[in-house]
């Protein structure tokens, strides 16, 4: 009898090893499909199969796929990244396996398609205007009045993502997207969007169930990095339904509801506004799992799979993250190794991204964490001093590189 395997397309940082561990603990064998399996340094440290094969090819996909289906039984396709979700969705078309529509993927994944559904829907979203020249995106700032963000239409994980507040800022930014420093997946556009003010949530998602809503904070501006999370938020109940009604909305006018979403919003004077819709789990769901007991990736598998799922909670806790941000670039001298942290009353998790001599150049994307803390308990205040204690046990020292000469 064939081995059943998971395809797993790629990944992301920290939910890669994850989606290893749960399709492992499941039964299945999994194989990951990536460009550069050498980015996985968890692929070879575990032994697990892994081909290297171009990633952006759908033919390419299909043919490997049907190569590794004369070993294997694949019970399921699927990836953590969002970048490559739209291709599994066509893989599980074409391979008749249950798998998201690849059609309403790329709708959600095209920001600026995304604002324009939900607008027609009737749900609440920053003004924005599309843009793909640096008049186009002066114009649109005037029409939504600064302060404003730049991102690109298409991308995750914060990179090219910035707060402009005035016109030089406006201008530096549009010529780094547009001046070949990013890098572009599809042809470049610009979203030129209302700076929405106010608390920042994530609703997570399983289907039409909604998990969770997670409290979170950035780091410095102007750039949108995540700071720290919090779940379940402390909301009035007010708030809580409106926010929900709000996300079941987002669902309805992109066609989705299949396997997992992360929808972002801010709690502005007029309510809650949608920043974005992910079709993915939200980075790091094992706050989830502390919060709730539920392990979505485990359940995600399962659905990838045909298997029943099952999003019970098992109990009630409050559970946070906090990422270990550095504050200038240079080389890692040193950092703790975060043992001491680890051993904090309540602290659930220790990871580190970094290790000495390391460069640390901030992007101001997801990519600057050198790493992070999960913690839980009982109360909100108890777990964000935890979280606090703990962070403050790993130190760091980084030496500034030498200035460029002229």
């Amino acid at each position: 009898m064939a081995r059943r395997a998971l395809i797993l397309v790629e990944a992301t940082r920290r939910n890669g090893l994850l989606y290893v561990q749960a399709a492992q603990r499941l039964g299945l064998h999994p194989i990951a499909l990536s460009a550069d399996p050498t980015q996985y340094d968890y692929l070879a440290a575990r032994s697990i199969d892994a081909v290297c094969i171009d990633t952006d090819n759908l033919d390419a996909l299909i043919r490997e796929c049907s190569q590794l289906r004369t070993t294997y039984d694949i019970a399921g396709i699927t990836s953590s990244a969002e970048a490559f979700y739209e291709q599994v969705g066509k893989l599980c078309r074409h391979f008749d396996l249950p798998g998201p529509n690849p059609t309403s993927i790329a709708r959600c994944c095209d920001k600026f398609a995304q604002r324009q559904l939900l607008a027609e829907a009737g749900v609440p979203v920053p003004a924005y205007r599309v843009a793909t020249d640096a008049g186009d995106v002066e114009s649109s700032a005037a029409e939504i009045g600064l302060p404003v963000i730049l991102k690109p239409a298409v991308g995750s994980a914060s990179r090219g993502v910035r707060l402009c507040r005035n016109i030089p800022e406006l201008a530096e930014h549009t010529t780094y997207l547009l001046g070949g420093k990013h890098i572009w997946r599809s042809p470049p556009r610009i979203l030129v969007e209302e700076f929405a003010e106010g608390p920042h949530y994530i609703t997570h998602m399983m289907g039409y169930e909604v998990i969770g809503i997670e409290a979170v904070e950035f780091d410095r501006p102007p750039h949108f990095v995540f700071r720290e999370g919090i779940v379940p938020a402390p909301l009035t109940d007010d708030e809580h339904k409106r926010i929900i009604d709000v996300s079941l909305s987002c669902l309805q006018a992109l066609s989705l509801g299949w396997g997992p979403t992360c929808i972002e919003l801010r709690w502005t004077k007029r309510g809650p506004v949608v920043i974005e819709v992910n079709p993915r789990l939200g980075g790091g769901p094992e706050h989830i799992q502390l919060a709730y007991g539920i392990d979505l990736i485990t359940e995600h598998i399962k659905l990838v799979t045909g298997d029943e799922w099952d999003l019970r909670r098992r109990h009630s806790q409050i559970a946070g993250w906090r990422s270990l941000l550095p504050d200038h670039d240079g080389t890692l001298d040193w950092i703790d190794d975060g043992n001491r942290a680890a051993a904090v009353p309540g602290v659930a998790k220790v990871k580190l991204w970094v290790k000495p001599k390391m460069p640390i150049v901030r992007k101001g994307d997801c990519l600057d964490s050198m790493g992070y803390v999960i913690a839980f308990s009982r109360s909100h205040t108890r777990t964000e001093a935890i979280l606090q204690t703990a962070a403050e046990l790993i130190d760091w020292s980084i030496t500034p590189f030498p200035p460029v000469s002229e």
